[in-house]
């Protein structure tokens, strides 16, 4: 079997044809809006505006643990952004978010809206808010805060990289699988030591860490991402798989897996939610029996 032609870049890269995959529609190298879109508001202090992706999730898992601590300032309205169909690029979108990347907050509870944009930012901001979940002592805030950018910079090797070339890339490329994979492995290696010596990731207490690292490590564990579990091996990482499931265990994560969802089994897609109750009149098998 022969592999990929052989590419020999040019002196000076230009745009001049889609670069193929499954997101070949939307990607392009600038930024700012394509099409003027004001974004709805609702009646909630948050207005949440994102995808049920693993950076969705982090933020819809917060925010229904604050609720189930009993923050009802934590309420929001969680609208949905489809961004295979360019919404992340209308005028609205990106005056809360100019880089045009999901989720993306609005806090409306002040006198002045204050936005909210990348996913640990959004973690932080809400922890913050609420006093919840990051710890205030030291040096067990820095553990927290360490673990939390830990996931900001190694996601991208298992989403960007390894998820791309593995399950969306138009061709598959040996160098870029193999490339990747190493690292994914590596990194949930870190993760498995890191667990074996410790209840939850920052130490004995659950935290935005957990929250931020679960939707993408967690869910690789449970068999969730890109089709790879057997490839990978993921069973293997003994002290992530039980992370995973103790994390999956709590009820305010399944909630805040199902919201703003587009995939999978109907009853655990809640596409937009406005009200708790929407968890039990909303999903989309409902929706869709009631035709």
């Amino acid at each position: 079997m022969t592999g990929p032609a052989e590419y020999t870049p040019p002196k000076i890269w230009t745009w001049n044809k889609a670069n193929g995959g499954q997101f070949a529609n939307i990607n392009r190298p600038i930024a700012g809006p394509t099409h003027e879109k004001e974004l709805p508001v609702g009646r909630h202090p948050l207005q949440l505006y994102s995808l049920g992706t693993p950076n969705g999730v982090k933020v819809t898992i917060m925010l229904e643990e604050l609720l189930a601590l009993g923050h009802s300032g934590a309420e929001y309205d969680a609208w949905l952004i489809k961004i295979g169909e360019g919404d992340q690029f209308g005028s609205g979108f990106v005056d809360i978010n100019p880089n045009s990347k999901i989720p993306a907050l609005l806090d409306r509870s002040g006198p002045k809206p204050v936005r909210v944009f990348e996913s640990a930012s959004i973690l932080m901001y809400l922890a913050e808010k609420f006093g919840a979940f990051l710890p205030t002592e030291q040096p067990a805030r820095a553990e927290c805060i360490s673990w939390l950018f830990w996931q900001m910079g190694s996601a991208p090797y298992l989403g960007g990289g390894f998820g791309h070339f593995y399950a969306y890339a138009p061709t598959k490329i040996e160098y870029a699988i193999d490339r990747f994979a190493m690292e994914v492995k590596r990194q949930l290696d870190v993760l498995d030591r890191r667990l074996a010596e410790s209840e939850y990731i920052a130490g004995s207490d659950y935290t935005i860490a957990d929250i931020a690292i679960w939707p993408w490590y967690g869910g690789l564990a449970k068999g969730w991402q890109y089709g790879a579990a057997e490839f990978l091996q993921v069973q293997d990482y003994k002290n992530v798989q039980r992370w995973a499931e103790q994390v999956y265990s709590r009820p305010a994560v399944k909630r805040g897996r199902m919201v703003n969802r587009m995939s999978g089994d109907p009853s655990e897609q809640l596409r937009e939610r406005h009200d708790a109750s929407d968890f039990e009149t909303k999903t989309q098998d409902k929706l869709e029996a009631a035709g």
